[in-house]
């Protein structure tokens, strides 16, 4: 794993040309690959968890809007 940070470096790096040349899926999956290498390092292992919260969170407070549960702002008080 010592040589992460080189592939994570080429697959920014491949993303950035394939931007350049206008080659949409090209820099998609680059990026990918890249989001996949990063969450393999130590720094990243906790992006899964923090997407996962904040997931939860927006989740807790769309769902009584949607729902229809939760009084209107302003009305009856």
């Amino acid at each position: 794993m010592s040589a992460v940070g080189v592939l994570i470096f080429m697959s920014v790096l491949g993303a950035f040309i394939c931007s350049k040349v206008r080659a949409a899926g090209g820099a998609i999956v680059f990026s990918l690959v890249a989001l996949v290498l990063f969450i393999a390092t130590p720094a990243g292992q906790g992006v899964p968890a923090a997407i996962g919260s904040f997931l939860t969170a927006v989740d807790d407070a769309s769902t009584p809007a949607l729902n229809g549960g939760g009084q209107e702002a302003g009305v009856g008080q």
